[in-house]
């Protein structure tokens, strides 16, 4: 058993749950915008071997404040890694986890040694066709305060997913998946902190991905949304020395899904880049 660290950082108007654990080069998590920290549970202890592994619960998740108006998501990973002396982090992010880590890498590049983008989008990145099942839905249920509603519709868009019923997914995954999502239902931390975003990325990330410095790792589930798909390839294609591996069985977010197949990927990822 690896000995993890638990503590919180102030950010003047709340304070952001954070864990530590292990040594050597550090490699931060940042997770789905559905999920908080516990989403790397699986794969915290096997990664710790290697590295000083860092993971935190956005506000507005877990066990982080809630928030109190609009957020910019990148200022509060880069005051957590000035917060733990962080110069220079392996950076691994899913979804809109991922998204706020490539905007911090073409934002500082200095500080990010290698970039691993989960089940997510760039940021500026227009969707096209269809919008995912449910999703009018879902936001319905958010306006009318049904909180048990929408937290299983969430659950169903971004879990299940486009290509499985519920019953078709691992049911203690689900189950902690919607103890997760319900504290950012719950506090409305979507419509308050995320809908309209302090100081985004100007230009966007879409319009500068050949400007990525870093190595980077494209990751996504077979079974995800064709719109996420599309965009691993677009990020795969137009980042300089990317790669990209598609996880079979698993949706938008493959790591919570398959541990160990994302371990792995991890862990070859980042030893052919000498750390």
């Amino acid at each position: 058993m690896i000995e993890t660290t638990k503590s919180y950082m102030n950010l003047g108007d709340g304070q952001l749950y954070y864990e530590t654990a292990g040594a050597g080069m550090p490699l931060v998590f940042s997770h789905a915008a559905f999920l908080d920290s516990r989403m790397f549970d699986a794969v915290w202890e096997p990664l710790a071997k290697h590295f000083r592994v860092i993971r935190y619960d956005m506000r507005g998740f877990g066990k982080s404040s809630p928030v109190t108006g609009p957020l910019c998501r990148r200022t509060d990973l880069l005051q957590l890694l000035n917060h733990l002396d962080v110069t220079d982090a392996h950076l691994v992010g899913c979804s809109n986890g991922g998204q706020l880590s490539l905007d911090l890498a073409l934002e500082q590049p200095q500080r990010v040694a290698s970039l691993t983008l989960v089940g997510s989008t760039p940021s500026g990145f227009e969707l096209r066709g269809e919008p995912p099942r449910h999703l009018f839905e879902m936001f319905d249920a958010m306006q009318q305060g049904d909180n048990d509603l929408s937290n299983e519709l969430q659950i169903r868009i971004w879990l299940d997913g486009e290509h499985r019923e519920p019953q078709q997914v691992d049911s203690a995954l689900r189950k902690k998946a919607l103890e997760m999502n319900r504290i950012p239902v719950s506090q409305s931390t979507f419509f308050i902190a995320d809908t309209q975003p302090v100081n985004p990325l100007d230009p966007p990330a879409i319009a500068r991905l050949e400007s990525v410095k870093c190595p980077a790792l494209v990751i996504a589930g077979a079974l995800d949304h064709s719109e996420v798909l599309r965009a691993a390839n677009e990020m795969a294609e137009r980042i300089p020395n990317a790669r990209k591996a598609l996880i079979e069985s698993a949706g938008h977010v493959p790591g919570y899904e398959q541990p160990d197949r994302f371990v792995k990927l991890l862990l070859d990822f980042l030893g052919s880049k000498g750390v």
